[in-house]
């Protein structure tokens, strides 16, 4: 990374592209701070991660304002945030099937939750620091059953542009991942998984899917190169083009 990082936040840090982004930060020698709404989960990727006197853990819901303002209440001198958290169990749905309140929960997660790490996050940043979201190639090629996720997508790309204005000198971007295997597939796909997954290998011009570690690259390029912000950086196989 260009620049040198001592102390970062990984918001959804207890799983896929968070966890990933952890492990990579802890190995470059930054004091990381990984927070999630599941402290079983956070314990688990704490295990994972190894004994690391660098590494805490936080629960926190980050649709939740009081107990987002409570964390940031905690934590002093960072330079940066990375949030790869989403809640859009039961928002993959074709409209006659939709339910209005997991689409609700699916925005608070990746809209709402973004806005108040940067409202109170933001002041505990050095001004070399940086703010990376997680959007993503739903906003780009949708599919039936995506439009609340294309939507949400949509929405958190303009919120990353007004932020990289009001907020600067604090860069704030985000990175649009496609398809990568997560966990998060078990709610888009269930037992399909691994034929939808291998099914998109096929069309992408690299040849595979994506992996946590690839995303988890781009956020760090992000946080390190200081002359980027309002940026969303595709890293999707060249899903855009097929």
């Amino acid at each position: 990374m260009a620049d040198t990082i001592s102390k970062v936040l990984v918001v959804g840090g207890s799983s896929g592209m968070g966890l990933a982004l952890a492990r990579r930060c802890l190995d470059q020698g930054a004091q990381v701070i990984i927070a999630g709404r599941d402290a079983d989960k956070l314990a688990r990727a704490r295990e994972s991660l190894g004994a690391h006197s660098q590494l805490e853990a936080v629960a926190v819901d980050i649709t939740r304002e009081a107990e987002v303002g409570a964390l940031f209440d905690q934590v002093t001198g960072l330079d940066h945030i990375a949030c790869t958290a989403a809640d859009i169990q039961g928002s993959y749905e074709l409209l006659p099937a939709l339910d209005l309140k997991a689409a609700q929960r699916a925005m608070e997660s990746k809209v709402f939750g973004p806005l108040l790490l940067a409202k109170y996050g933001a002041p505990k940043l050095r001004p070399s620091g940086s703010i990376t979201f997680t959007s993503g190639i739903a906003a780009y090629r949708p599919l039936p059953r995506g439009s609340v996720v294309a939507a949400i997508n949509a929405a958190l790309e303009g919120l990353v542009r007004a932020l990289a204005v009001e907020l600067a000198p604090i860069r704030v971007n985000a990175v649009s991942p496609g398809w990568v295997d997560t966990p998060i597939w078990a709610f888009v796909a269930g037992d399909r998984k691994g034929e939808m997954l291998d099914g998109m290998a096929r069309r992408l011009p690299v040849g595979r899917v994506g992996r946590p570690a690839d995303i988890a690259e781009a956020i760090a390029f992000l946080m390190g190169n200081g002359f980027t912000t309002g940026t969303v950086l595709h890293v999707e196989g060249g899903h855009r083009l097929v």
